[in-house]
């Protein structure tokens, strides 16, 4: 690096490091004379920085607001900082915000020297952030997913299923959702040849390789995951078509707990996921909505609902309520 690119370096971090700077004060800094900073700050200027020059007692140099996000220099410590926050947002579930602060995430952590990058981890993990209870996707383990889906690399994912086994996926990573506070990967398992989705929670390392991943037709990333975690992973799939409107039922049904779409004539169709014995928790889901339902499938389910009917109906008054 040439003294001239070194010394404009150093002149940008002075410039970010307080308000207002005078030219001999500059000068003195840098070790040169003020015709050399002028120049200097033409060089910024070429390069996008908004460097102002404001005259009179209290005025000198200061870096403003561009149109553009130029550059941006970091000590070590502000380096930390802003990674740390960045980690923070990235896990805390704060909707519009993570998925954001996780793509500025991955962009700083390619460029952090290992000693920040070691630094980083330990503050990070000395610090939580108070939100709902949720399983806890590890930062390391979004980070490094996100950087893959960006650089379209192949990982290896250590991946432990819902009965506790561990064991090695090849993926092909194409998105990282953060739906209602948790985080999915949405990858072509190589192994399965098939879509899928991975809750991050459960992903213990990823380690990503050299391998490009293979361009292929990919379906609507958002809505296949919304089906695989309502409705997809369960033993029994519910289908309802419910007489009231769409955007009516879909205000009251979270995200991870079934996919409503319209069907047309004032009506929708509700998708959800049981196991085998837990069709009365879906019943009083959908008697909770107010609408009449027509059962799609499975059958049994019209049983359980007649059944939550002719109890409901047997409530009366005690006789010693007040």
């Amino acid at each position: 690096m040439s003294d001239v690119t070194t010394r404009a370096l150093r002149l940008l971090a002075l410039l970010q490091s307080r308000t207002v700077w005078t030219g001999p004060e500059l000068g003195a800094e840098l070790g040169v004379t003020v015709r050399t900073v002028r120049r200097d700050i033409d060089r910024l200027r070429a390069m996008g920085y908004p460097v102002l020059t404001s005259a009179g007692h209290g005025g000198g140099y200061q870096l403003g607001a561009g149109r553009e996000l130029p550059p941006l220099l970091l000590g070590a410590r502000e380096a930390v900082a802003v990674a740390v926050g960045l980690r923070l947002t990235a896990t805390s579930g704060l909707e519009g915000l993570d998925a954001d602060a996780l793509r500025a995430l991955a962009a700083l952590d390619r460029i952090l020297p290992p000693e920040v990058r070691s630094e980083v981890s330990a503050v990070a993990e000395a610090m939580g952030v108070v939100a709902r209870p949720l399983p806890a996707a590890r930062s390391e383990v979004l980070l490094a997913l996100a950087t893959a889906v960006r650089d379209g690399l192949r990982v290896r994912v250590d991946y432990e299923r819902g009965d506790g086994q561990r064991f090695d996926r090849r993926l092909e990573p194409r998105r990282v959702l953060s739906i209602d506070g948790h985080w999915y990967l949405f990858a072509w398992d190589l192994e399965r040849e098939d879509w899928r989705t991975f809750r991050l929670d459960r992903m213990h390392a990823v380690h990503a390789s050299t391998f490009r991943i293979t361009p292929r037709p990919t379906p609507d990333i958002e809505a296949a995951v919304r089906a695989s975690i309502t409705h997809g992973a369960y033993a029994q799939n519910v289908t309802v078509r419910l007489l009231a409107p769409y955007e009516e039922i879909a205000d009251q049904v979270p995200p991870r707990t079934a996919t409503v779409t319209p069907d047309g004539d004032g009506a929708c169709i509700l998708r959800a996921g049981a196991e085998a014995d837990d069709l009365h928790w879906i019943a009083l889901h959908l008697c909770r909505l107010g609408a009449p339902i027509a059962v799609i499938e499975p059958p049994e389910l019209v049983t359980v609902l007649q059944e939550i009917s002719a109890r409901a109906a047997t409530a009366h008054l005690a006789p010693d309520a007040p």
